[in-house]
């Protein structure tokens, strides 16, 4: 299990994912569809019109994902799921696993569904939550 945290900046926004991997117990496609769940509900339109910010990568933003054998994870592809800022992944045990149905055509051999919940925490350096 990986830990990795930013946390420098004041937090902006904070939103909840969930994803699932329905064949194949695949933790970091369950976990990819968790982090796009969650940035799926956010317009970050603050950062510009309140803030100023011209350049969204001085963002910083921390991932927290929970899911069933973390280790098996993969952070880079997680990392991979949010466009902008400077990004950090944190992966502990958690999320669900639940029997599914085996479909041989989809993943030969795997009759489990896992889920994914994440953290996608949004920040900005101090200097930069003063309005502009």
């Amino acid at each position: 299990m990986a830990a990795e945290t930013l946390g420098t900046g004041r937090r902006f926004i904070v939103e909840l994912g969930t994803g699932a991997d329905l064949h194949g117990m695949d933790v970091t496609k369950a976990a990819c569809r968790a982090v796009r769940d969650a940035i799926g509900h956010s317009c970050l339109c603050g950062l510009v019109e309140v803030l100023g910010m011209k350049n969204l990568d001085q963002i910083e933003v921390e991932i927290q994902i929970a899911c069933p054998d973390p280790e098996r994870l993969d952070l880079e592809a997680v990392k991979a799921q949010v466009p902008i800022g400077t990004k950090s992944v944190r992966a502990e045990p958690g999320g669900m696993s639940t029997a599914g149905i085996c479909v041989d055509r989809f993943a030969a051999g795997c009759d489990t569904i896992v889920v994914a919940n994440a953290a996608v925490i949004v920040r900005v350096a101090p200097e930069r939550s003063e309005p502009a």
